[in-house]
């Protein structure tokens, strides 16, 4: 190859040809992204966990077709948005079934729960609280394809070429609907916008 491979392409060459360490390498990357996405998306713990599970079982089981035509991350996350999809369908069949399961699971798991951890004071900690409330109320609220774009804008392997990539549209319908779902959340978030932790989470 006449470039050089992706890191993540070259672990993944590895895994396609039987080595588990680089699978390891791999999951212990992108658990906790793939994670947060899932959880973002769903709002429930324990189906982000199994979920994200899935996704890499389908990496494992796809392995032996594996061929580099897009960044590993790319591929993974396509693989993620299809599973969170084929969920929202499901519970699109099932709503009772699943809003019981969404509210017992969620009762004692804030939004934070796969965030990165940061260091707060009590008060700090109540106000970031209250933020990540209305931020998940306000991405909740979003069209899907919206959504999903802002959350995979906030990983740093994607560029926007990726993210068209796993939504399936236009580069510049992508940057459309990462402009539109910024727009709303500024809206719906204004009154929090001055102490600047939106900043952090709009990154």
């Amino acid at each position: 190859m006449a470039t050089e491979l992706e890191p993540d392409a070259a672990l993944m060459l590895r895994v396609k040809s039987g080595d588990m360490r680089a699978f390891e390498e791999l999951v212990e990357k992108y658990k906790q992204p793939v994670m947060n996405v899932i959880f973002r998306t769903l709002r429930d713990q324990v189906e982000a966990e199994d979920l994200a599970q899935n996704v890499f079982v389908q990496v494992f089981k796809s392995a032996h077709r594996y061929k580099v035509t897009a960044k590993f991350s790319t591929w993974l996350f396509t693989i993620a948005r299809n599973l969170c999809l084929n969920e929202i369908r499901r519970r699109s069949r099932h709503p009772a079934e699943s809003l019981e399961t969404s509210q017992s699971e969620n009762d004692d798991y804030p939004a934070r729960q796969f965030e990165d951890v940061k260091t707060f004071s009590p008060t700090e900690n109540v106000l970031q609280a209250e933020l990540e409330n209305k931020v998940q109320a306000a991405l909740d609220e979003l069209p899907e394809n919206q959504r999903t774009a802002l959350l995979l804008c906030r990983q740093e392997e994607l560029s926007y070429d990726d993210i068209s990539e796993v939504l399936g549209c236009s580069l510049s319908a992508t940057k459309s609907l990462i402009h539109r779902a910024r727009e709303t959340l500024k809206l719906k978030l204004k009154p929090y916008l001055h102490n600047g932790a939106w900043k952090e989470a709009e990154k």
